[in-house]
């Protein structure tokens, strides 16, 4: 990801936030440390009272969630397939805390599936960390993971590996 287009992405983010009456800062660094690499857009809480932060993460991270889904709609519109970049908002350490959540529940859940050889399905995750959790698990070569069921209903589902 070049420069222009993490300028881009905190450009656009701190307008959004200016339209919603709030006054804070992004900052955009690149970040592969995770799932995938991505630029990670960080909101600057240093202005925001806690219940703006609050409301700004929602229930389970879900107003983050739509804030980084419209983000990387918008940011990605019309651009070719190969050209398309991710990018995730932070805000209070949310996004590592709950990374270090998923990576635990992952683990439980690939033990659990390694120890009795059924199927494990995992409820109530965002598209973003159902794909998180798919690549997490890549790792475990015996294993196998896939999306069941519709959306907002979709369940991330490990398996042994069917030979």
């Amino acid at each position: 990801m070049d420069t222009n287009q993490m300028q881009r992405g905190q450009q656009w983010l701190e307008e959004l936030l200016r339209l919603a009456g709030l006054n804070a800062d992004v900052t955009a660094e690149l970040n592969s440390s995770f799932a995938e690499e991505s630029c990670w857009l960080t909101i600057d809480e240093a202005n925001l009272l806690p219940e703006q932060i609050q409301t700004l993460t929602g229930s389970g991270g879900s107003v983050l969630d739509s804030m980084q889904y419209l983000t990387n709609a918008i940011l990605n519109l019309s651009q070719e397939r190969d050209q398309q970049k991710a990018f995730t908002i932070e805000l209070a350490g949310y996004r590592l805390r709950r990374y270090d959540e998923l990576k635990a529940i992952a683990e439980q859940a690939a033990a659990s599936v390694q120890e009795t050889g059924e199927e494990f399905e995992l409820k109530a995750l965002s598209s973003a960390e159902r794909r998180q959790v798919h690549t997490m698990l890549k790792e475990h070569e015996n294993l196998e993971t896939f999306s069941r069921g519709q959306e907002p209903d979709r369940r991330l589902v490990i398996r042994p590996l069917q030979a």
